[in-house]
């Protein structure tokens, strides 16, 4: 029986993260909010790009304005993952208000989202204007309460585990994200296979109220509550103060601009790879929402082995830079599958894109945890989402502009005959993806070594060596 439950803990990396306090059904109701997340997720950057741009014949360069408006909220999510942790309620709760306010903005956008949708693609006798705002609006809602649910709830599950758990307690919160966005894909793949208007409307409003009822079931009975928590004569430290002692971490200037650099660079394609999937080696509708799934799946292989490798003593930012480098060469290997018409090629590049995006967000959300000080969890949390958030959605707009600007100046004969090809605005984003890989590998770099890393020791199979607790003088 003991053999059984060690070879459990072996090949689950998550099954010892359980504590009498915070047993595992627990643990994994309250990951439901991930789910959620991960469902509106998949109907944002996958299944409603596609169908915006090929069904519904929006030009991609609006669909990705519109995909990247959520990122409007995403520099606040430092703020609200601070006001969580200073919340005063009559009611004793500190987080609980903020993730229920986020699910009813999430919830609101959803349930009139397709039918801006279906303004905006111009199937009406009203002006243009009408559509654009209708879906703007839509969008930037479902942003609010997405940036909002997913920083909060993040600071929940921290404050609900041992501290010696808390980084697994994360990257469990991860892989169900990523769970929620491979489950979403096969259902939004299926129900969406024999497409209409009216099937669109029922399956966007339906994943609203299973959105809804996902995020009650994980709230239920999860936050304690405290009654000093009302005291109103408690004094609480101002966001500049609470920023200021979150730098005494060391190095905060970097690790974010690694977590921005290599969050742009993994998300470009986002809104791009499902048409390229259709446009460049015609895919089916159902088949390129099967590739949210290849990359979720993906994306939780590599969170599961960051775990394994983190819990074996590994450096945090040495797992995000084998995510870099592993992006690396799934990007090339989607730039190959053009001129080869590997169908097969794709998709495994598009899950090992997933593997290399799920080892970097482990391992630079992990360390940014561990960098952060007492009850400065929901500050550190908001901190790393807002700038990865940020960086993403501009990186989707840029990608769908760049991609539109040299796509229509690759088919007017600007590059040649050679590259008169609908692949060459696609490819063009898959390139500047990869500089910013290396980019993000050059920064990363020294804060491998700050963590106590020597030059001397080969890369591969490298494990952290014991962390000194940094000073105020090495932060940056």
């Amino acid at each position: 029986m003991r053999g059984w439950r060690r070879l459990g803990t072996r090949f689950l990396p998550f099954a010892d993260v359980a504590t009498p306090d915070l047993p595992l059904p627990r643990l994994f109701r309250l990951s439901l909010f991930q789910v959620s997340v991960g469902m509106s997720a998949v109907l944002l950057i996958g299944t409603l790009n596609r169908v915006m741009i090929v069904e519904l014949g929006v030009p991609a360069s609006v669909v990705g304005l519109m995909v990247a408006l959520p990122v409007v909220f995403a520099p606040f999510r430092a703020l609200i993952g601070f006001r969580s942790d200073t919340h005063r309620s009559v009611l004793g709760w500190r987080r609980l208000p903020y993730i229920w306010f986020g699910s009813l903005l999430q919830f609101g956008g959803l349930a009139i989202m397709p039918f801006a949708l279906l303004l905006l693609s111009g199937d009406t006798e009203w002006p243009p204007i009408f559509g654009q705002v209708a879906a703007a609006l839509a969008f930037l809602l479902v942003g609010a309460g997405l940036h909002t649910v997913q920083t909060v709830g993040l600071a929940l599950a921290t404050d609900l585990a041992a501290e010696e758990t808390q980084p697994r307690v994360v990257a469990m919160m991860s892989v169900m994200l990523l769970a929620g966005m491979v489950v979403s894909a096969l259902l939004f793949g299926a129900l969406l296979a024999d497409f209409s208007h009216l099937r669109l409307i029922q399956v966007i409003q339906g994943a609203a109220v299973v959105t809804m009822a996902l995020n009650c079931i994980a709230l239920w009975k999860q936050e304690p509550r405290s009654p000093a928590r009302s005291d109103n004569h408690v004094p609480q430290p101002s966001f500049s103060e609470s920023w200021a002692a979150l730098r005494q971490g060391g190095r905060w200037n970097r690790r974010l601009l690694a977590v921005g650099l290599g969050s742009a660079a993994f998300s470009m394609q986002d809104v791009l790879l499902e048409p390229y999937g259709g446009q460049v080696l015609a895919m089916p509708v159902s088949g390129t929402t099967l590739l949210t799934a290849l990359f979720a799946g993906g994306g939780i292989g590599g969170l599961s082995f960051a775990a394994k490798a983190l819990q074996g003593g590994w450096d945090e930012h040495r797992v995000a830079a084998y995510g870099a480098l592993t992006g690396v060469f799934a990007f090339a290997a989607v730039i190959l599958a053009a001129p080869l018409g590997s169908v097969l090629l794709f998709a495994g590049a598009t899950a090992l894109i997933g593997f290399g995006s799920g080892l970097f967000v482990a391992g630079t959300l992990i360390a940014c945890m561990r960098f952060a000080g007492k009850g400065h969890a929901g500050l550190a949390l908001g901190a790393w989402g807002a700038v990865q958030a940020t960086a993403a959605g501009a990186a989707i707009a840029a990608g769908s502009v760049i991609r539109d600007t040299v796509g229509s100046a690759a088919t007017a004969g600007a590059f040649g005959s050679a590259l008169d090809v609908v692949a060459t605005g696609y490819g063009a984003v898959y390139l500047i993806e990869i500089l910013l890989l290396f980019l993000t590998l050059a920064v990363i770099g020294p804060l491998v070594r700050h963590a106590g890393a020597p030059l001397s020791v080969p890369l591969l199979g490298h494990r952290r060596a014991d962390v000194v607790e940094p000073t105020p003088s090495l932060a940056r």
